[in-house]
């Protein structure tokens, strides 16, 4: 079965889709299959992934965007799959084993104005189509914005495990503590429609220091959400085994040079040797998912 793992933050600018997306190509790397939801109204992860030209055409129509499941008729997941989705300016593939289900801005007509039926939420239409490919995965991951309205429910819903990234500060402190608290009522409200083959809930694994400047020291913030984190493990409001990662990201101008290439960073000229790199600590963070996933 897939590992199933949304990354979100009440705080938003943490660089989480930065995170997700070159973790997935990690992952994808080592020769596993991942599949990347983009639940993010600003697409962002979407228009890296795809380039310009190929998200706009999207965009513009509609047609291959991740809102259109919930109009029944319309699309199934399995019809939005962009496979291998890095592809080279002549349309070569350039990372097998990394396939999309992009969004477009027109997501937030999920919060607005979808009406549908009350007695089949938006979070279950997706995870019954969801459950029709995760066989076909190795990682499903979930790059949800910083909330729990609608299109993170679907995420969080279909998701065993969530990750957070967090910046040194005071806010990504209380954006983790107001995600514990929606955590905590979103699972309440949604009980009643999990079956047995889903596992348990979502539950908070990790916090991963990401976009980390240089010269600035983490330690004290470390401290403060250890503590924090220690607390609610003791009320059980985040998982047994969820801990701080020892792999901190920091940041990097190649991974905005990544960003206008439209490619993970993995693609980027970093491979090297060298170990004082970010890509070397998105390796390293791949392979802390991977061995933590064995806690599981």
């Amino acid at each position: 079965m897939a590992r199933k793992i949304a990354l979100l933050n009440y705080k938003g600018g943490v660089g989480k889709t930065s995170l997700i997306v070159n973790l997935a190509a990690c992952l994808a790397r080592l020769g596993l299959r991942v599949l990347l939801f983009d639940f993010d109204t600003q697409s962002n992860a979407s228009i890296w992934l795809l380039r310009l030209e190929r998200w706009n055409k999207i965009n513009n129509t509609g047609v291959g965007a991740i809102f259109s499941i919930f109009y029944p008729g319309t699309a199934t997941l399995r019809d939005l799959l962009v496979r291998d989705v890095v592809e080279g300016k002549t349309g070569d593939k350039l990372l097998p084993g990394l396939d999309l289900v992009p969004t477009t801005f027109n997501l937030v007509d999920l919060e607005s104005e979808y009406e549908g039926d009350p007695r089949k939420p938006p979070y279950l239409l997706f995870n019954e189509q969801l459950r029709e490919l995760e066989g076909e995965y190795d990682f499903i991951l979930f790059d949800c914005p910083p909330n729990i309205l609608r299109a993170s429910q679907c995420g969080i819903f279909s998701a065993n495990e969530v990750y957070v990234p967090a910046n040194p500060d005071a806010l990504s402190l209380i954006g983790f503590t107001l995600l514990v608290e929606k955590l905590h009522k979103f699972h309440q409200l949604s009980a009643s429609f999990r079956v047995a083959e889903m596992g348990p809930p979502a539950a908070v694994e990790g916090i991963i220091f990401n976009s980390i400047k240089a010269g600035v020291d983490i330690e004290v913030p470390r401290m403060r959400m250890q503590l924090r984190m220690n607390q609610y493990k003791a009320q059980r409001r985040v998982a047994s085994t969820a801990r701080l990662f020892e792999t901190q990201v920091r940041d990097a101008t190649i991974v905005r040079r990544a960003v206008a290439l439209g490619l993970p960073v993995v693609l980027v000229g970093q491979e090297t040797e060298e170990k004082d790199n970010v890509l070397n600590d998105y390796r390293r963070l791949a392979q802390e998912i991977l061995k933590h996933g064995e806690l599981l």
